[in-house]
């Protein structure tokens, strides 16, 4: 039966990136991640005027509130799924068919447990609202400022047009990590709950994970549990998100890497955006904060293009080891 198993989560895993590939996002109004929003925002409101040790327990409650309820609910569908797949496999290994509720549940299930999933990561409109920049800069300065505020939260009134295209790729390399390859990678260890539960910590962290003031309010102890729940959850993927990029440009010096890594106050952000910037040959930087491969060149049009294909060919790269990672895994689970 594990077997049967391993099968189904592949299944799962590229039924998921299809959806991906074919739709992109689903309507907001039932999107998962937004859904976790909502609760976010409304715990947030809550905990952030609080003194800070009060703030900093309130905060960590409410995050493991919901990281519980993310992860079994998704815990009970794959239960559900898992069922229904074993008691079809069974019938089929008996040398009958099984009967139409459960093939049509197990059939049904697959397709819950892909789109599910698929909500989980987003590499359709990462790729797009990356191409999106691009292309609104290549009208004009302001479009290429407009555009990017979709995508980034630092203020981008005042940048240039080399500063837009460096933020649009450091975006594309971090949410690379942030947005695909680490759901994916949870999803190979823990099912559909690591995935779920990863998605929900990063989706806090994005909402609370912020030192000092945002829009006038100090998130610095409210949010504390969240960004370093994300920061724990995200150390393995982002440095293999850094070694996917490494392989998808024909290799990186590893010191050089591990040198630029560094740069970022985030334990992780660093490891993508360097092997972006050493991968392209390109400096990217964030006034006052860092500085990526400064001995590269200013990034043109062309290398939005090229962090996009590098982009791609790490996922290319992530799918298959995936997969063979998931069956070893599931074959080696305790009888």
């Amino acid at each position: 039966m594990t077997v049967v198993l391993a099968a189904c989560l592949a299944l799962t895993l590229l039924l998921a990136l299809w959806v991906d590939s074919r739709w992109g996002e689903p309507p907001v109004a039932i999107h998962p991640v937004v859904w976790m929003g909502h609760y976010l925002k409304a715990c947030g409101r809550l905990t952030v005027r609080c003194p800070p040790a009060l703030a900093f327990v309130l905060g960590a409650l409410a995050w493991g509130l919901g990281a519980a309820a993310v992860g079994s609910l998704a815990w009970g569908l794959q239960a559900l799924a898992w069922h229904l797949w074993a008691q079809a496999a069974q019938a089929l290994l008996g040398g009958t068919w099984p009967g139409l509720a459960v093939g049509a549940g197990s059939a049904l299930m697959l397709l819950l447990m892909g789109a599910l999933l698929k909500t989980l990561f987003a590499w359709r409109m990462l790729r797009d609202e990356t191409a999106a920049v691009e292309a609104a800069l290549q009208q004009s300065l302001a479009a290429g400022r407009e555009r990017l505020s979709w995508l980034v939260s630092r203020d981008t009134a005042g940048l240039s047009e080399s500063e837009v295209r460096e933020s649009a790729i450091e975006s594309l390399a971090e949410n690379l990590n942030d947005s695909v390859v680490a759901p994916i990678f949870w999803f190979v260890l823990l099912g559909l709950p690591g995935a779920a539960i990863y998605r929900f910590a990063n989706t806090a962290d994005a909402m609370w994970g912020y030192r000092g003031l945002r829009h006038g309010v100090n998130w610095e102890w409210a949010g504390k549990w969240a960004a370093w729940a994300d920061d724990a959850l995200s150390w393995l993927p982002a440095r293999l998100t850094a070694v996917l990029l490494a392989l998808a440009a024909g290799g990186l010096p590893l010191r050089a890497l591990r040198r630029e890594a560094g740069k970022t106050p985030s334990p992780n952000s660093g490891w993508p955006m360097a092997a972006m910037a050493l991968a392209l040959g390109v400096a990217l930087r964030k006034p006052g904060v860092y500085t990526f491969n400064p001995a590269g060149r200013a990034p043109q049009a062309q290398d939005t293009a090229l962090a996009q294909k590098y982009a791609s060919k790490a996922l290319l790269a992530l799918v298959p080891r995936a997969l063979i990672a998931m069956f070893l895994i599931v074959l080696n689970w305790p009888s």
